[in-house]
């Protein structure tokens, strides 16, 4: 089992604390990328820090860049890295492109996948041509040319951040890995399946996926303080399921409804457009904030991290709060825990 690690490239002392994650064995940095500070940048700084560690994002918008420019970019990230880049796209939703980026939301599945095959055509180094319905390129009835790419061929490592069903089945088709937002080991074949009929559809095996979970990591030694770390956990979700959609359609819901809690995401969300913010996340299911993160003693943590192998889960992204200081420390036992899950 790999573990990565979520980083803010912009806080005071983090190119020593990539330095001292690199040092501990952290197989990856990943770097956010919402309606803040971008993705890339950062990441450029951590890749002039460290030596061997990968560094990926998780992850950057499709639309807020045209392809052909996120291709540019990842190979200069590449370059820049000596081959440790991995790009995690999605298309996140119309509230965020339509309102801080300006572009329409439409055609999630579709747009991911012609982005990823424009991804792949530059990366190569080929001619950009490209008959899609999103970005046919270069554009019909334009002056465009079709360009050979100023750049070195260089295999880019491109991970999806997908929920929906058709989207978990373009990811097994076209993509290196997948990001696994909300996973829970116990309904792992809610997401798998479809990635699975995916990757078999093109001749591939799940196997071939390097799937990466996001989790955060605590560790209680009481049955206690585990449990109310669930529970915080669980209230975080509440404007997760409450704020995050809109005209009725939130990805985060529908996933958690296929999961097995339709009722309670109803409730939760209800509540919260309703204003009534303290009822929705005590409306939360506990095991929403109990099964998709690493929480309690090491013994806990390691049996959860061996649930997490079994399903097939190469890599945990580790969300792990404090100082930095505070954070290795966490980072030493989790490391700990990987070892005494095997």
């Amino acid at each position: 089992m790999r573990i990565g690690l979520a980083v803010e490239p912009r806080l005071p002392g983090s190119a020593e604390f990539a330095r001292s994650a690199e040092q501990l064995g952290v197989d990856s940095l990943w770097v956010p990328e919402v309606w803040g500070y971008d993705a890339l940048t950062g990441l450029s700084y951590l890749a002039a820090c460290t030596e061997k560690i990968r560094l990926g994002t998780f992850v950057v918008q499709l639309g807020s860049r045209s392809p052909a420019l996120l291709a540019t970019s990842a190979l200069s990230l590449q370059e820049l890295s000596n081959g440790r880049f991995l790009l995690g796209i999605g298309t996140s939703g119309p509230r965020v492109m339509e309102g801080w980026h300006g572009i329409r939301f439409r055609r999630p599945v579709q747009t991911t996948r012609e982005t990823v095959e424009i991804i792949r055509i530059v990366s190569r180094g080929d001619r950009l041509e490209h008959p899609g319905e999103i970005y046919p390129l270069p554009l019909p009835d334009s002056r465009g040319a079709a360009l050979q790419p100023l750049v070195r061929p260089r295999p880019v490592p491109v991970y999806i951040a997908a929920m929906g069903p058709r989207n978990l089945r373009l990811t097994g088709e076209v993509a290196d890995g997948w990001l696994a937002n909300a996973f829970i080991p116990e309904s792992a074949g809610v997401f798998l399946d479809p990635l699975r009929q995916g990757a078999e559809s093109v001749g591939r095996t799940l196997a071939e996926l390097d799937l990466v979970a996001p989790v955060a990591v605590e560790f209680h030694d009481s049955a206690h303080a585990t449990a109310e770390a669930a529970r915080r956990h669980a209230d975080g979700y509440a404007f997760t399921i409450g704020a995050m959609g809109t005209g009725g359609t939130n990805f985060y819901n529908d996933a958690f409804s296929r999961l097995g809690y339709a009722e309670q995401v109803d409730d939760v969300s209800r509540l919260w457009q309703s204003g009534r913010r303290d009822e929705a996340r005590a409306a939360v299911p506990l095991d929403l904030g109990r099964l998709t993160n690493l929480l309690g003693g090491t013994n806990e943590v390691a049996e959860r991290i061996a649930a997490y192998r079994d399903t097939g889960i190469g890599t945990l992204l580790a969300k792990i709060d404090g100082d930095h200081s505070r954070q290795l420390r966490t980072v030493e036992r989790l490391l700990e825990a990987v070892a005494l899950s095997r």
